[in-house]
């Protein structure tokens, strides 16, 4: 048998923060063959990320390792930076969490192809822009010619995840090291980039690392597992002994916390259908256009969209990147102006509303955004942040408004004590409660939740999940619930909204959306959610793919 491409023996890697040793990853032993895929799985925090940034020296520069990395037998560990330079890329590649990040705003995606592509091989210019254009093609990107020519920013989020891919197998590399590639990715752009990395898998017969919390991705790509937890390994096997013969307590935490579809009993209407009341929201043939800027024309973002939610239900709208939920989600508090149609808010009109009477309006209504970090006010501790809607409605102060911030944290369990932190010192689920806490300062009727479990671990979304429900059965709100992952949706909602290209295409109870879907959109849209199951997965892909 051939040497693994990658081998990593006791390796250890520690940071140094305020004159200690902190280790993040701790004796680490595996290898990865060609044409194999090895998953590291675990939460957030535990050295998945870490463990894949030390193979090529990517730390931060407080760290220190030890142990031996060798990749196709030659020790890298150590090595210096001419050394390293000649592996990055070529025989090494990564595909980073967020693309955005990753790659040069201030160039076009081609110029990055061609820079990977002039570093390593000897070529001229129109051949390395023959090669990028025949690579952004083959991570189907539409219009490749065009796609040469773009920024980052001008793409589409799944768009971009595939021109990082592109650069990344640019020079056919040995090892591709994936980390969460497919996080916050609709459920079919997902299973599109799981099909290209599978593809140029078995075209390149390149070994793939793939860090990931996704165990449905897992159960799609992975040929073994290595489950990490506070740094260590906590469990090693195939996919097939970690899916269906787990060991490790954690593990089997961890595979007991995710989400599936089916897997739960519907959730019974808070209401007589028979003889519902008044809804809490009504939009009525509502159409929302951004209006023209500059060389950017206008866009209608949603057309002619009609919905009710009532109290105590939760609705679930679904649909891919760019269908239009997060817009009608913010049109739904006014944040958004409407083009056509009507929005009700508990009987108030706010299409019509002048700004003084919007801001009465929204006293009914609290909203979760999908990353609380960038909505919270870095500068503001938390309690502050709570309280501010609470003492901006004139509710309370002093003392008592102390109080109501306290009651608040009880509520999303936060220990009263976290009200001097500042959202930096918290962790993503923490944030996602404070974000909770926020929304409902002033007990609205309406919720709108847009995705607010898209960044989480399972462990810590299955909680969040729990709490919401909780707040929702004593609170009795109505929530809108915005989102791509089909498997919470099936937790919470008691119906289903599902959009494509601004259109409401189908709506009904959870199970009638879920189990017998009439449109061909919702079912290709079910069709590609991965489930944590290898077998079962497999023969979803195959089914899915046999009716592309």
């Amino acid at each position: 048998m051939s040497d693994p491409v990658l081998k990593v023996q006791n390796y250890t890697v520690e940071f140094w923060v305020d004159g200690t040793w902190y280790p993040a990853a701790i004796d680490m032993n595996f290898e990865v063959a060609a044409g194999q895929v090895l998953a590291i799985v675990g939460e957030s925090g535990s050295g998945k990320s870490t463990t894949a940034m030390g193979i090529m020296s990517l730390l931060a520069t407080n760290a220190r390792t030890s142990g031996s990395i060798k990749i196709k037998g030659s020790e890298v560990l150590g090595a210096d930076n001419a050394t390293l330079r000649k592996f990055r890329g070529k025989e090494v590649a990564y595909i980073f969490q967020e693309p955005m990040t990753a790659l040069n705003p201030v160039y076009t995606v081609g110029f990055q192809i061609v820079e990977t592509l002039r570093t390593h091989f000897d070529i001229g210019p129109t051949e390395a822009r023959l090669r990028a254009i025949e690579l952004i093609g083959m991570v189907e990107i539409p219009e490749p010619e065009t796609a040469f020519d773009k920024y980052p920013h001008q793409l589409s989020g799944g768009q971009r995840q595939r021109a990082m891919i592109a650069q990344s197998l640019a020079c056919d590399p040995a090892l591709l090291v994936a980390d969460e590639p497919t996080t916050a990715l609709d459920v079919t752009v997902q299973a599109e980039i799981l099909d290209l990395m599978r593809g140029l898998k078995t075209r390149l017969n390149s070994a793939i690392l793939l860090i990931t919390h996704d165990m449905g991705v897992v159960a799609d790509m992975a040929d073994e597992i290595l489950v990490m937890k506070d740094g260590n390994t906590v469990e090693h096997g195939s996919a097939d002994q970690i899916f269906n013969r787990p060991q490790h307590p954690y593990t089997q935490e961890l595979l007991g916390a995710v989400p599936k579809l089916g897997s739960t009993k519907a959730r019974p209407f808070p209401y007589k259908v028979d003889a519902k009341p008044a809804p809490v929201i009504k939009l009525e043939n509502v159409t929302i256009e951004y209006p023209k800027r500059g060389r950017i024309p206008a866009f209608t973002a949603v057309k002619d969209f009609s919905l009710e939610i009532y109290p105590g239900e939760i609705v679930g709208l679904v649909g891919e990147s760019g269908s239009g939920k997060t817009t009608v989600g913010r049109a739904s508090i006014g944040l958004i102006p409407i083009k056509e149609g009507s929005i009700n808010i508990v009987g108030n009109d706010i299409s019509q509303a002048t700004l003084k009477e919007l801001k009465g309006i929204r006293r009914h209504t609290g909203i979760v955004f999908q990353d609380p970090a960038s909505s919270l006010n870095p500068r503001l501790p938390i309690g502050e942040s709570i309280g501010e809607p609470i003492f901006l409605a004139g509710l309370a102060k002093g003392a008592d408004l102390d109080h109501k911030v306290e009651e608040l944290l009880n509520s999303v369990e936060l220990p009263r004590s976290y009200r001097n932190r500042y959202p930096h010192e918290l962790s993503g689920g923490q944030r996602q409660r404070v974000g909770i806490a926020r929304a409902l300062a002033l007990t609205p009727d309406l919720l709108i939740a847009d995705e607010p479990t898209s960044a989480l671990d399972v462990s810590v979304q299955a909680r969040f999940l729990e709490l919401l429900q909780e707040l929702q059965g004593k609170l009795n709100f109505a929530c809108l619930f915005i989102s791509h992952d089909l498997a919470v949706v099936d937790i919470l909602a008691h119906r289903i909204a599902v959009m494509q290209n601004g259109r409401l295409v189908e709506s009904g109870d959870r199970d009638s959306i879920l189990k017998n879907p009439q449109d061909p959109y919702t079912q290709r849209l079910l069709a590609a959610v991965p489930v944590p199951n290898p077998a079962e997965q497999a023969l979803r892909r195959e089914a899915r793919l046999a009716a592309k």
